[in-house]
């Protein structure tokens, strides 16, 4: 990388970072994209995997009281279930027919928050759950059904971001593995990373210190701020 592009790169780590550890996800929205420009799309995509894999070992410990283990382990699981299977199953489905399905699944997610249809947000949790591990080979694709995925736990915030953190490690580990083996990933980007370690450190405790302050009407808000940013992104590869 070169050092004129550093200060870039900081800067956008630091925002996402903070909205990470704010919202418990979201992170790739500022990161991926930014990487990509500055450094082509798969080398950016193979960094970013690895930021915000760290990232993600700061949140847990940061959250690390409010980490919901039994209520999430079954979406973690399907998660990382998902991400094996469909490398092989999703591997020739077409991206704009995956991305119009999240579309979908985010409208009808909205809708059943808003009419606070609990029976059928809980229901649907472990299927989006498996979609977005199935989904996660697609750029920015997981992030949202992660997120529904999550959110039909009916945890309060700060579990709520716990359990957001833990799948995001899972995901963000797994990628950071493949590109490793691919070969994509040298020493000098884990010296980026390493680099990035105070700034993963003071952005995880503004986030959270945000989190701590905007109550749950707040956090609500924000969640779905996210999960919109998530829908136009997708919009706009379409």
């Amino acid at each position: 990388m070169e050092p004129l592009l550093l200060p870039v790169v900081f800067l956008a780590v630091a925002a996402a970072f903070t909205l990470s550890a704010s919202a418990g996800f979201g992170g790739s929205l500022i990161l991926v994209p930014t990487l990509a420009l500055v450094l082509g799309t798969k080398s950016g995509v193979a960094l970013a995997a690895l930021l915000l894999g760290a990232n993600n070992l700061v949140k847990v410990f940061a959250y690390r009281t409010t980490l919901p283990y039994r209520k999430a382990v079954v979406v973690i699981a399907l998660i990382a279930a998902g991400s094996f299977l469909g490398a092989k199953l999703l591997v020739s489905a077409s991206e704009q027919v995956v991305t119009l399905a999240v579309l979908v699944s985010f409208a009808v997610a909205f809708l059943v928050e808003t009419l606070d249809l609990s029976r059928w947000r809980r229901g649907g949790s472990p299927v989006m759950a498996f979609a977005a591990g199935a989904t996660s080979g697609f750029s920015g694709t997981s992030g949202p059904l992660k997120g529904l995925a999550v959110r039909g736990l009916a945890l309060d915030r700060l579990h709520l971001v716990g359990a957001l953190s833990m799948a995001s490690l899972v995901g963000d580990a797994t990628k950071t593995a493949v590109w490793t083996d691919a070969a994509l990933l040298t020493g000098g980007d884990y010296l980026v990373a390493l680099a990035c370690l105070p700034l993963m450190f003071f952005a995880t405790f503004l986030g959270r210190r945000f989190n701590t302050r905007i109550g749950e009407r707040g956090y609500t808000g924000l969640f779905w701020t996210v999960m919109a940013g998530y829908a136009g992104r997708l919009l706009a590869g379409l």
